[in-house]
């Protein structure tokens, strides 16, 4: 199983890094992605669905970098096409980073997306946006200490004005090339879940590519999401391997 960005229908250029842009709706997002790209940007389908895909380009220090819209989602659990395409992306895409954009006046609404995808993913960087209104109902957000409480970088910004971009362009830039290498806070599980999903992983680990991260696929297989084995199994071309995920979680089922 190895997957190019055809299979979710993009054409980067060979030396083009490839950036996920995600966020709940109403966080900027939308503006975030058109002050990065400018006018460089056009859409479409995502392939076998009806949910948009934007996508644009901007050059930072003489790298050129393709980001790609996501659909506004509140999460990562897949109960709608919007969530599954973003989860399937992160997950199964493999971006060189992912930005998330968040509400600097509701982050607490905002981080559970963040914890989500900083579970598939080590290459984060959360967007703060949105850091005028913020001011103007006198919300003070200490982003170094939630930097490191996060364990990525998180970038203040107010899109609309161009305010902090060219620092967000940095983060995004050093976490893609391996120049910030972070450590994202990790969500905890009680024992018994995380014994089977530990249990589970090691089963499925040798059936999958060395990129996906099984221990996150392990706990969406352990509580039954239908899409994601679907995601997985369009991919397959071993029947074994269906067999062992389906075995695997009807156990745990039980």
């Amino acid at each position: 199983m190895e997957l190019t960005y055809v299979d979710f229908g993009l054409k980067p250029l060979p030396d083009q890094l490839v950036i996920a842009l995600a966020g709940n709706p109403n966080t900027g997002k939308s503006t975030v992605f058109n002050a990065l790209t400018g006018l460089k940007q056009h859409t479409g389908n995502w392939p076998g669905k009806t949910v948009l895909r934007a996508e644009g380009s901007f050059i930072h220090r003489n790298n050129k970098i393709l980001l790609v819209d996501l659909p506004g989602t509140y999460s990562l659990l897949a109960t709608s096409a919007d969530e599954q395409v973003a989860r399937d992306f992160i997950c199964l895409g493999r971006p060189n980073a992912t930005v998330v954009v968040t509400d600097a006046t509701c982050l607490e609404r905002n981080l559970n997306l963040v914890l989500q995808v900083m579970e598939i993913t080590p290459k984060v960087v959360v967007c703060v946006n949105l850091m005028d209104e913020a001011k103007r109902r006198k919300i003070r957000v200490d982003v170094d200490t939630l930097s490191r409480e996060l364990g990525v970088p998180c970038i203040p910004t107010t899109a609309r004005d161009g305010v902090g971009l060219d620092k967000l362009k940095d983060a995004i830039l050093d976490v893609a090339t391996g120049v910030t290498v972070t450590s994202p806070r990790r969500v905890t599980y009680e024992p018994y879940i995380k014994q089977a999903a530990t249990q589970l992983e090691a089963r499925i680990r040798p059936f999958l590519p060395k990129w996906v991260n099984h221990y996150w696929i392990a706990l969406r297989l352990l509580e039954g999401d239908s899409s994601i084995i679907k995601a997985i199994w369009s991919r397959l071309e071993d029947d074994s391997v269906r067999a062992v995920i389906k075995e695997g979680t009807a156990a745990w089922a039980r």
